[in-house]
């Protein structure tokens, strides 16, 4: 057998299991336990399929039972959990993952006590370090202390991780690490992450549980990661909980007494901004980081935000007005705004730092980022602690642990020069805000922040995902669909309209129209009555679906809603419009003309609708009267031309196209150009137009299939519809 055939029997007896063909999933599950020689799950099998039989045989006598339902789940559970056992035997025997490389070793070496050794030598790091601070000149013992802690922390870890099935006893030690008074918050953040990869690759209900009970620790630190752990475990398993009432009912008290279904919402959220990633990165790759380097010679001329009140140190604003029309202020804008609101903006930059073997083990890329963890410890100079702004950096929640690790292993190998020289740029002014900002606390309480944590923490998982050497061993959630409010679980905690309003808002936000609207769709049929703006939303977002009709109705309820509204006018108008009913398009655009006469975009679009409705005459009055109102605009040149040479007005429309001609003329102006040269028997100068236009799309077929579309206008001009093949020799 491999690795495919095991997975492949797997899923065939999760799929009968899910249709609710019991008998039939467990003569499958027989099957494959016959090949793990695993006799304890065979026995747990022969078991359930004993008391499934007698259960039917007593149903099928017409006796009554009770107790039958709940029988039939714990059946039905026992047999789902032991075929997920037997997916992992199978697999521990072949594969060459990571995973089961763990499972392998920690098999050959069982130990029951092994969580509890772990759990003591942890607890005894936070006395053991303060002997040593009490001896600073004794570096080796205190290293020896740090490698002890790395190496318990790393054991526990992988025993967790490997562990898909935990005993009452592991229980009972797991509950101790969250009442533990001497355990750091560090060591459970790691033992957090570690329940959370291990449900990931196996649910356990004892594990859910204690995840659960984590997500109500006292530290911030521990709680987030839980909450984190939580939302990506019912993603995986959006079903399972329905087999263990218990922890659904743990879940709904738990969002009564502290509202995790707020909690999870906004994890949800940052999960959601975390795969707009991707985008960030790209946007970073081709626009902003080309732009910066473009115009590096202008940065250096320039401070930012760190001026004083002399006026020797005034900014020049020339430099200034060179960068803003350089375009590089606003792409720092827009990086601003997006860390701010939480997006991944360093990935980029990042991502070819992980290379060090620090990144080569599975429990460093969950780390709470620790100055004192040995890949660092080992790296530190004498000096270390007074080198103040890169510790500030590391301390601040500008970059999650992984990127500090990152940042703090490349200025160890960094030699001492260069670093000078990478912090040179700032002033000892820069220095001293900075470490104001320090001493207020302010970067501190920032990186503390609940809801910065959480996102943080998701950035570490992203990169774990997206950069771990063995990732492609991991099944990668972040490159699902994500959808936690359709998980039968989660429906009622998440369907409050004030969270279900914050995940459609984000995906309005971020143009996922298709997601946005059946979310705001649901809102109303909770709320039928519900605001102008929710109707609006679901207009604009059918609007981008090109669901025109549909997009109609949306908007005519919040136009009853919130009556004169401009821009529910101005898009009823456009949807009229995109359907061919001209008719009702100008009637509403009219509407919109009453309330804002000088509106220039709605006169724009009369003018535009007119001439699709081959009003040219009419739309010529809008058009000259917007060239009256807007100087040198190429957009409204390009609409008299056109509508002059369809009224027969070539001189007009060439004195246009000219014009146009000594701005940033398109394809089709040149097009147009000839098609008005022609149309006066100039055929040289339209040749020349026509060739011009070809070479500016740059493909001959798609000069063909544009020049064709104006046949009939052409033909309408007198122009002999056997000229045509010629005039396209002609022009290439």
């Amino acid at each position: 057998m491999n690795e495919k055939s095991i997975n492949e029997q797997y899923k065939s007896v999760i799929s009968l299991l899910e249709q609710k063909r019991l008998k039939e999933a467990q003569m499958q599950l027989k099957s494959m336990l016959g090949e793990t020689g695993n006799w304890p799950l065979c026995d747990r099998l022969e078991k359930d399929e004993t008391s499934y039989r007698y259960m039917l045989q007593y149903m099928g006598q017409g006796m009554k039972d009770p107790q039958r339902q709940e029988l039939y789940r714990q059946i039905y559970r026992d047999t789902w959990e032991t075929a997920d056992q037997a997916r992992l035997c199978l697999l521990d025997k072949i594969s060459g993952h990571r995973y089961h490389e763990v499972r392998r070793k920690l098999a050959a070496s069982p130990d029951e006590n092994r969580m509890q050794v772990l759990l003591d030598t942890l607890e005894g790091y936070a006395d053991e370090l303060s002997l040593c601070d009490l001896m600073p000149g004794d570096r080796k013992a205190k290293e020896a202390v740090l490698q002890r802690h790395e190496n318990a922390n790393r054991e526990l870890f992988l025993a967790t991780w490997g562990n898909s099935s935990w005993s009452n006893a592991e229980v009972s030690v797991a509950d101790k690490t969250l009442l533990s008074e001497t355990l750091t918050a560090n060591d459970l953040c790691l033992f957090v992450s570690a329940v959370t990869l291990s449900l990931l690759q196996c649910f356990d209900a004892s594990k859910f549980r204690w995840l659960l009970q984590a997500s109500k620790h006292h530290d911030a630190g521990v709680n987030r990661r839980a909450i984190v752990g939580l939302a990506l475990v019912l993603h995986t398993y959006p079903g399972r909980l329905a087999l263990y009432p218990e922890l659904g009912q743990a879940l709904i008290l738990h969002d009564e007494e502290y509202k995790l279904g707020e909690q999870l919402n906004q994890v949800y959220i940052q999960l959601l901004r975390s795969q707009e990633t991707e985008k960030i990165n790209k946007k970073m790759r081709e626009e902003i980081l080309p732009e910066m380097m473009k115009n590096i010679n202008l940065m250096r001329g320039m401070k930012f935000g760190f001026e004083d009140n002399m006026e020797e140190n005034d900014v020049n604003p020339d430099w200034e007005k060179a960068f803003d029309q350089s375009g590089l202020n606003e792409k720092i804008r827009e990086i601003n705004e997006l860390q701010i609101e939480g997006s991944d903006v360093y990935m980029s930059t990042f991502s070819m730092l992980k290379g060090y073997p620090f990144f080569r083990e599975v429990s460093n890329w969950f780390y709470p980022f620790d100055m004192n963890h040995p890949a660092l410890f080992n790296e530190q100079g004498p000096d270390a602690a007074n080198n103040s702004l890169p510790n500030l950096l590391l301390s601040s929640g500008f970059f999650c642990n992984n990127d500090k690790y990152s940042l703090a292993l490349m200025l160890a190998h960094m030699p001492q020069g260069q670093q000078g020289l990478m912090f040179s740029r700032l002033t000892s002014q820069d220095m001293e805000q900075l470490m104001e900002e320090k001493q207020s606390n302010e970067l501190k309480q920032y990186a503390q922040r609940p809801e910065v944590i959480s996102n943080q923490y998701i950035h570490d998982l992203y990169r774990f995902f997206k950069l771990y050497p063995y990732r492609h061993e991991f099944h990668d959630i972040f490159s699902d669909t994500i959808a936690l409010y359709t998980i039968p679980a989660l429906s009622k905690m998440l369907g409050k309209p004030e969270l279900t309003q914050a995940v459609a808002d984000f995906h309005f936000q971020k143009e996922h129209p298709a997601e946005a609207l059946a979310l705001y769709q649901k809102l109303t049929e909770a709320a039928p009555q519900a605001d102008a703006a929710i109707y609006q939303k679901i207009g604009f977002c059918l609007q981008k679906e090109k669901k025109y009709a549909e997009a109609i109705k949306a908007y005519r309820k919040a136009d009853v809603l919130k009556p004169d509204h401009i821009w529910t006018i101005r898009h009823l108008a456009t949807c009229h419009r995109q359907l061919k009913d001209f008719a009702t398009a100008l009637d509403y655009y009219r509407k919109a003309e009453t309330i804002q006469p000088e509106n220039k975009h709605v006169l724009f679009n009369i003018g535009t609708c007119l001439a699709e409705d081959g009003q040219t005459e009419q739309a010529l009055q809008y058009f000259f009267k917007l060239d009256l109102m807007e100087e040198n605009s190429p957009k409204v040149w390009r609409a008299i031309a056109w509508c002059s040479f369809v009224c027969n007005r070539h001189e007009q429309s060439m004195k246009y196209y000219k014009k146009i001609m000594d701005t940033e003329p398109l394809a089709v102006d040149y097009l147009n150009a000839g098609h008005v040269a022609w149309a006066t028997g100039n055929i040289g100068q339209a040749a020349q137009y026509y060739t011009k236009c070809a070479e500016t799309l740059g493909d001959n077929t798609v000069f063909r299939e544009t020049f064709l579309k104006d046949k009939e206008e052409l033909m309408r001009q007198g122009i002999d519809e056997s000229d045509f093949p010629l005039m396209l020799d002609l022009a290439q």
